[in-house]
């Protein structure tokens, strides 16, 4: 089987025309390292079933998955696609793990982070407990995610004049994935990345799915059991099960 490979030369795997990274953690860590050390900018996009659902309803949205420089396989039912594909992915890859990867470098390397997104109190308790868990790197700004499109130049520009490496940002995926999409050379920074409810677990405010949904692949059954909130999101869900049992290894055709 001739293996597809992104732009940038990363394995991928169309899901439903979406290419998504077929590395595991470690490799995806060390293609971002080069990839902040290039200086050019890059929109990493940690993609789950909801996500993929998304680009195919809203054109938009489906030009967004498709110009980002790298696709992560975040959600478990990303994985399980490929799979169906007949081109598994190695491993799954959650954003906050490959946050936590991207820290670690940041630390040995001397990377500046800007941290935006979430309310006043979680993003200044994130900030506080990376700042002491990673010393190496340098938090230079943290500003919560309450803005909108007017302020958007006053938030760009403060954030070029801290020309950060890295920019976690924690808006929501409806919002999240396009603001970096639309800002992105405004922006100027080498790694942007959308970490949803990251900020949320690294503050304190919520708990991670316990070590037995992760390796089950279930932490979004403990999500909506937290939050049943979520539901309304989650009715993406069965859709893309069924669109996935139904397409097979035609999904990896453009749809």
């Amino acid at each position: 089987m001739i293996e597809n490979t992104h732009g940038s030369g990363v394995p991928t795997v169309s899901i439903f025309g979406i290419p998504v990274s077929k590395w595991g953690l470690r490799d995806t860590v060390n293609h971002l390292c080069e990839a902040v050390e290039s200086g050019k900018p890059h929109q990493i996009i940690t993609a789950n079933p909801i996500m993929v659902m998304a680009a195919l309803e809203d054109p938009a949205y489906n030009v967004i998955m498709q110009e980002a420089e790298l696709i992560v396989p975040d959600g478990a039912g990303v994985v399980w696609a490929a799979q169906k594909a007949g081109e598994p992915i190695e491993e799954r890859v959650p954003g906050i793990e490959l946050l936590h990867e991207l820290m670690k470098e940041g630390q040995q390397r001397g990377w500046k982070i800007y941290l935006l997104g979430s309310t006043k109190e979680v993003i200044q308790e994130t900030a506080l407990r990376l700042t002491e868990q990673y010393p190496g790197t340098a938090i230079v700004g943290a500003r919560d995610g309450y803005f909108g499109p007017d302020q958007d130049q006053e938030v760009i520009d403060g954030i070029r004049a801290v020309s950060p490496h890295l920019l976690f940002v924690a808006r929501g995926a409806d919002t999240q994935e396009p603001w970096i999409h639309k800002h992105k050379h405004s922006l100027g920074v080498p790694l942007m990345m959308g970490v949803g409810g990251s900020f949320d677990v690294i503050s304190g405010k919520t708990k991670r799915a316990p070590k037995a949904f992760q390796k089950l692949r279930l932490e979004w059954l403990y999500r909506l059991l937290s939050e049943p909130s979520r539901l309304p999101r989650m009715a993406a869900l069965p859709k893309f099960v069924v669109r996935v049992l139904r397409e097979g290894e035609n999904l990896k055709k453009s749809s």
